[in-house]
């Protein structure tokens, strides 16, 4: 009888298209599932016939309890060699294999600047007017030119935001616990002397840090008060790293002259939710990773690792 293999996540319908699973049609069936499935219940009932699980970035916790009830499992994949919602000692403890896949850094740094340059030139209201038939122009556009970039994080994807940055002629600044100054002059930006400097100097700031206990809630209300009424701050890193509900605070206030968020506290995001209808935020729904060629290297390798694993030497063990 062969495995059962489910493919989370698959919002698009392209998970089947971007990878050849051919080649594993004689010993694993494989569905893609296009509906987000929310919270344990809901994944312990649908999951548990699978014996592999393809997951996609760290939408889907793995703790020790639902793994638990997953009886089949021998085998779970995730996209990227970066994991922090899964329990892998759970794993260890009930024989499931973990591994993950390459992910490119190039998608994310793209969206940054998408999100900046959008929010700079005021893109989607101005597109929305044109189609509606509104105002022609009505906004004033933010340069980038000899303005300030901060950079909460200098690390790969962060170093590369502020290649574009400098590129625009824009003066760029980053900042974090670590971030030695040798590295800042390395990179050809200078290093700010504290969080609190950046965020107050910054015209954009762009948050390009690892989620863990020391940059949980790092911008929270009094970190925002520090920014400029005409400045924008840019996350396509991790949702807790700015709190989200002084953030909401600040957009509606208008303490700020804007955000550009892809990532979120909830997500999906419910229907209702306030980060919906948000004023001044230009919001996307977690496409950071979300590219043809990260796609075909997630799900390439998510087959190459099928294949290792049923050869008895799996490949990309993870953590």
């Amino acid at each position: 009888m062969r495995l059962r293999c489910a493919v989370l996540d698959d919002f698009q319908g392209v998970a089947l298209e971007s990878a050849d699973w051919s080649v594993l049609d004689d010993r694993v069936e494989v569905v893609a599932l296009r509906e987000h499935l929310d919270g344990e219940e809901a994944l312990a009932a649908a999951l548990a016939e699978f014996d592999i699980i393809v997951t996609l970035r760290e939408r889907v916790p793995f703790p020790g309890s639902l793994i638990a009830r997953l009886p089949r499992l021998k085998l779970l994949i995730a996209s990227g060699m970066r994991n922090s919602v899964i329990d892998y000692a759970a794993a260890q403890a009930h024989g499931v294999t973990v591994c993950g896949t390459a992910s490119s850094s190039t998608p994310p740094v793209e969206l940054t600047w998408a999100l900046l340059l959008g929010l700079a030139r005021g893109i989607v209201q101005e597109n929305n007017a044109l189609r509606a038939v509104g105002p022609w122009q009505s906004t004033v556009g933010a340069d980038l030119h000899g303005r300030r970039l901060g950079l909460l994080g200098l690390g790969k994807i962060g170093a590369r935001v502020a290649q574009v940055g400098l590129a625009f002629g824009m003066r760029v600044g980053a900042w974090s616990r670590n971030l030695t100054r040798e590295r800042a002059e390395e990179t050809g930006v200078e290093l700010a002397a504290s969080k609190e400097q950046l965020l107050a100097e910054s015209d954009f700031v762009s948050v390009h840090l690892a989620l863990g206990d020391r940059t949980r809630g790092l911008v929270g209300a009094a970190e925002l008060a520090l920014m400029k009424p005409t400045a924008y701050l840019v996350n396509t890193s991790r949702a807790a790293i700015v709190d989200q509900d002084a953030l909401l605070a600040a957009l509606h206030a208008g303490r700020i002259a804007g955000a550009g968020i892809d990532v979120f506290d909830t997500e999906p995001l419910p229907a209702g939710h306030p980060m919906r209808t948000a004023p001044r935020l230009l919001a996307t729904p977690h496409l950071g990773y979300v590219s043809h060629a990260n796609y075909t290297t997630y799900y390439g390798q998510a087959v190459e690792d099928i294949q290792a694993y049923l050869a008895g030497s799996p490949l990309r063990l993870l953590p």
